[in-house]
C-alpha cells in the first residue's frame, strides 16, 4: 500500500503488520495522487508549485523519471488498458508513455 502526504512524501505500508516499509522523497510540493503502473514502478502527482509526475521504483526508493508540463496541480492519475498515463490538473488532461516520457 502507497500513501501520498502534504509533508511531500510518499509513504510504503506493510499492510499485514501496519508498519512503514520506506518513504519515498522527491516532490517539492505535497503529493495529490499516486497510481501503480503496470511494470510495479509507482506514478505520484504533486501540488502548486512542483506541479510534476514522478515515476519511482519502489523497491529502491529511487525516481525514474520526472514528467513537466503541467501548469497547475496533478490532482488525478489512472492507468490507461494501453499501460499509458492519464494525468489530470485543474486546467488540463494529458496523456502520457511513462516508459517514454512523451505526451
Amino acid at each position: 500500500l502507497a500513501s501520498g502526504s502534504y509533508d511531500k512524501t510518499i509513504k510504503i505500508w506493510n499492510t499485514d503488520t501496519g508498519s512503514e516499509i520506506r518513504t519515498l522523497t522527491g516532490h517539492s510540493s505535497y503529493v495529490l495522487s499516486l497510481a501503480v503502473l503496470p511494470n510495479g514502478h509507482l506514478a505520484s502527482g504533486s501540488g502548486y508549485p512542483d506541479n510534476t509526475i514522478k515515476i519511482w521504483n519502489p523497491t529502491e526508493a529511487s525516481v525514474i523519471r520526472t514528467l513537466t508540463g503541467h501548469s497547475s496541480s496533478v490532482t488525478s492519475l489512472a492507468v490507461l488498458p494501453n499501460g499509458h498515463l492519464a494525468i489530470g490538473s485543474w486546467q488540463e488532461i494529458k496523456i502520457w508513455n511513462t516508459n517514454e516520457g512523451a505526451n
